[in-house]
């Protein structure tokens, strides 16, 4: 092997055994670290694997494993700070490690995968086709089944008996479980092909090794590693920072706090996996990787236990089917008991249970409802889609029917997540254009906003010159940076030629920077809120650049200027300036006294085009919206306003800060959830909080999301809706729907859509109950009064699969209409057959296939309204007619039928086109609002 005179990794290992035997000493006892026992100083034993155990001793040492997770700081100064940690990974700052150790690390300390590829099974259909069949319902149909093909095989032997029950409820099992598969199958394959900004492992990171840079994959990282950021990019495991300038990070994804936060050596050295670079560059050492790291081990917690809490209770629609389900089962079964008693007394007993009672039992199964609902949620899941709402269990379909309440975001959701420059004041103006401004106030302000800043402008090349500068930092620097390329003209690459940055230093929610111009003069800008820069000035220009004192007078002016901003949701922001006297020394900052006003601007995150109408529809539905956020309740509530959601003028509702919501007791909370329409500064147990008493209050509850912070209320929420676009892979492995475009509207419109998926299996329903009650009723009456069934098992079974099918294609497969957003939802508690359901049910009970019509509305008497809209309805009937025809004219051994004249089958056409006008007749009897019969939820 080639050697390196350079660096002598067996030196480091050495170097890592002085030290952290140095730091055991220091620490007054705490685990000691084993160093890897040097034999000789040749690099084939530095490569050989030797050092693997005192890895392995180092990654179970709590107090290393949890740096950066619980931000250990008295850990971090025992072990040396960043170099004693450094040395006892047996790495180095500027060399980084020795690319033949890194199998050796990944053994001790793990390998940075993913915790989504290492912990949620691969979508294969095998495995969604066996979650489909492990449904409780379609179990006890296999029971059934079973029974019933013994029954049959042991009456009409092997040959005819197979088919004759038990294998026509197997299809149905299988058609049933089939399509859950397929439509499961294809969410999940939808949903890994999302762009996930955090955990991608096809992403890559600069790496320094054997003291050269080169660019990995994310899962090859190792510990020890010295990876190089800088902005745009996503910290790819966990670390200490080692060196740079400026750099900062959003850790929103994490702890929820919008405002960008500084990293350096001695306040602030911990960089957690999944936080973003929003600005300046530098180097961090690896000390965690994959599910080691505070991204990883949350991912893999809220994994783990996502199904229990999602499965832990039905559905609102799942409990009413249950209930119905048993219901309709018991009611069935009771009746062919009953036949099968009379019969007993008329005839042989043998006789009667063989033939006469089996077929009644048949059609007790109410095979058709859980088919049904499958399809029905397969076809709104693709629908869905299409309206930028990713679903990832099928049965949120149809639960977000049922909600009752909808806890969302603010910034994204409601707003655009864009900052702009909406209000300016100089002085007591508010300039139109910057043709308005004297030359030497336009150049101060080009200087204050344009060199003062963390942000970053990138101009295109001069072949390129139509195109927009690409801009870079914060979203508040990027505002204001656009707004003095736009609105100011400035040119950031002329302006950086023409003026010399000497110093820079950041306060308390302010930072200054002092400038050299090309003619000498220094000048010291400052920028920041302008509660914080405002005390500091002493005078004030205008817009002709004349300076004035500032007294109490212009002083309260712009006090007033700045509460107005804030009443309007706009953040306000500063902008001073001084020159600054040399006296032929360096020049200093000073401090941010005796400045002079130069500009008060506001900023604005505009609310989205469409989230006041997505409000207005949800209240006008009945669904009550609440703005949860940690912006400050000014702003909050300027939001709300805006969007709708609370009136300037009569305001409906409460609105509450969250630190006020924790101080109530937990009666207090529970009395006023229902009214709270906005939650401004709250923490995400605020949100979570929110959510149970919701929950525990009856509601159905939807949450919206998009950082780790909010996994837990997604996955309390009886629908967690994350953000496809802002979104970490926390908050989509949490939810149960991704809003692809993070609109609001598009919350409104899911609603939409699950209600529709309950209308249609309500739709469905009806017209089951009514084929199942006449079989029913006509076999019962034949069976008491002659000794005889006129349907058998074959026509019973045709009527419960094939027509049941049939009416589910029709039925099921229906669009939504905005009627559906014009009333009340449904909730847990309302019956799943309503009393208008009953009142047409049982006037229908004596028809089939035209009854079809009256069942595609439950309460309109326009049942052919847009019926030609919808070809599937109609290619359904005329399918269902045929098959009829078929059943009757050619399969009549098969199915002990008569062939009928053409006559007769203009009697049976004239007869079943009598249930329109009598369905019309009978929606003009009045039905009450409390339900009728009531069917016990099952859960």
């Amino acid at each position: 092997m080639e050697r390196r005179s350079s660096w002598k990794p067996a030196k480091q290992w050495r170097k890592a055994a002085n030290v952290i035997r140095t730091c055991h000493r220091l620490s007054g006892g705490i685990q000691p670290y084993v160093a890897i026992d040097i034999g000789n100083e040749s690099d084939s034993d530095y490569s050989s694997g030797n050092g693997t155990s005192a890895f392995t001793a180092l990654a179970a040492d709590e107090s290393f494993r949890g740096l950066v997770k619980d931000k250990r700081e008295g850990s971090f100064r025992r072990l040396g700070g960043v170099a004693g940690i450094a040395a006892a990974l047996a790495s180095d700052a500027e060399r980084g490690i020795f690319p033949g150790d890194v199998r050796r690390r990944q053994a001790a300390f793990g390998v940075n995968a993913c915790p989504k590829t290492s912990s949620r099974p691969k979508s294969r259909f095998l495995s969604h086709l066996q979650d489909a069949l492990s449904d409780a319902f379609l179990v006890v149909l296999l029971v059934c089944a079973a029974v019933s093909l013994g029954f049959g095989v042991r009456q009409h032997g092997f040959r005819d008996g197979w088919y004759v029950d038990g294998a026509s409820i197997f299809l149905v099992v299988f058609v049933v479980a089939t399509t859950s598969a397929v439509s499961r199958h294809g969410q999940a394959k939808q949903f890994d092909k999302l762009d996930m900004a955090r955990g991608s492992n096809d992403m890559a990171a600069t790496v320094v090794r054997a003291a050269r840079r080169q660019e990995v994959s994310v899962s090859d990282i190792v510990v020890g590693d010295v990876v190089l950021l800088k902005a745009g990019e996503v910290v790819p495991a966990d670390g200490v920072f080692l060196e740079g300038h400026d750099l900062q990070v959003d850790e929103s994804s994490m702890n929820g706090e919008p405002q960008p936060v500084e990293i350096d050596a001695e306040k602030n050295p911990f960089l957690a996996s999944g936080v973003k670079v929003v600005d300046g560059h530098g180097r961090m050492l690896v000390t965690a990787v994959g599910t080691n790291t505070a991204w990883g081990g949350m991912m893999s917690s809220i994994i783990t236990t996502k199904e229990q809490v999602k499965n832990a209770e039905p559905t609102p629609l799942q409990q009413r089917l249950q209930g119905l389900t048993s219901a309709m089962g018991k009611i069935g079964i009771g009746v062919a008991v009953l036949v099968f008693t009379v019969l007993a007394a008329r005839q042989h007993a043998g006789t009667a249970r063989d033939s006469q009672g089996k077929p009644l039992f048949v059609v007790a199964i109410p095979e058709g409802i859980p088919l049904a609902v499958t399809l029905a949620l397969a076809f709104t899941v693709k629908r869905v889609a299409k309206e930028h709402a990713l679903v990832r269990r099928l049965s949120a379909c149809e639960t977000m029917g049922s909600v009752t309440a909808i806890c969302t975001d603010m910034t994204g959701t409601l707003t655009l997540n864009h900052m702009v420059v909406s209000e300016f004041w100089v002085g007591n103006d508010q300039p139109k254009a910057a043709t308005a401004l004297a030359g030497s106030v336009l150049s101060l302000l080009r200087q204050g906003a344009g060199l003062n800043t963390t942000g970053h402008v990138y101009n295109k090349p001069e072949d390129n010159v139509s195109s927009r500068p690409q801009i870079s930092g914060s979203p508040t620097e990027k505002a204001l940076l656009s707004w003095a390329v736009d609105y100011l003209g400035t040119d950031t690459d002329a302006l950086k030629k023409s003026c010399e940055v000497v110093r820079i230093e950041a306060g308390e929610n302010r930072i200054g920077v002092m400038i050299r111009d090309n003619a000498g003069a220094v000048i010291a800008h400052w920028k920041g809120a302008a509660r914080m820069v405002l005390p500091g000035c002493s005078m004030y220009v205008d817009t002709r650049g004349a300076a004035h004192e500032l007294g109490i007078e212009q002083r309260a002016k712009l006090e007033k200027a700045i509460d107005d901003m804030a009443v309007a949701g706009l953040q306000c922001v500063a902008l001073a300036y001084k020159q600054v006297n040399r006296h032929g020394k360096q020049p200093t900052m000073d401090d941010d006294k005796g400045l002079t006003l130069l500009a008060l601007v506001g900023l604005k995150d505009p609310c989205r085009s469409d989230a006041k109408s997505a409000i207005d529809t949800c209240a006008e539905a009945g669904v009550e919206v609440k703005m949860v956020t940690n912006a400050n309740i000014a702003l909050a509530r300027a939001v709300a306003v805006e969007c709708g959601l609370i009136s300037d003028n009569s305001p409906s509702g409460i609105t509450i800060e969250g630190p006020e919501f924790r101080a109530m007791p937990q009666e207090q909370q529970l009395a006023i959830v229902d009214d709270i329409r906005v939650m401004a500064r709250s923490l995400p147990m605020d949100k979570l909080l929110l959510v149970q008493w919701l929950k525990q209050k009856g509601h159905v509850v939807a949450v919206t999301g998009c950082g780790s912070k909010d996994a837990p209320a997604l996955m309390e929420a009886d629908i967690g809706l994350s953000m496809g676009i802002r979104g970490t892979e926390i908050a989509k492995e949490s939810s149960d729907i991704v809003i692809l475009n993070d609109s609001f509207s598009t919350v409104a419109t899911a609603v939409r859509w699950g209600r529709c998926v309950h209308d249609n299996i309500q739709k469905f329903i009806q017209f089951h109950v009514t084929v199942n009650v006449a079989a029913l009723v006509i076999n019962y009456l034949s069976a008491i009064t002659t000794g005889k069934m006129p349907l058998t098992t074959v026509q019973l079974l045709w009527i419960n699969v094939i027509m049941d099918t049939m009416g589910v294609l029709a039925l099921a497969t229906g669009t939504p209409t905005e009627a559906l957003m014009r009333r009340p939802p449904t909730g847990r508690a309302a019956p799943l057959i309503s009393n208008a359901m009953w009142r047409n049910l049982i006037a229908q009970a004596a028809f089939q296939v035209f009854n079809l019509f009256n069942a595609r509305e439950i309460e309109k008497k326009k049942v052919f309204a847009a019926l030609f809209n919808s070809r599937m309805f109609l290619t359904i009937i005329a399918a269902t007619v045929v098959l009829q025809a078929v059943m009757v004219e050619v399969l009549t051994r098969f199915a002990g039928t008569k062939r009928l004249g053409l006559g007769q089958w203009g009697v049976c056409f004239a007869i079943a086109a009598m249930s329109w006008p009598i369905d019309w007749a009978i929606k003009f009897i009045p039905v009450p609002d409390w339900p009728v019969i009531k069917m016990k939820a099952s859960r």
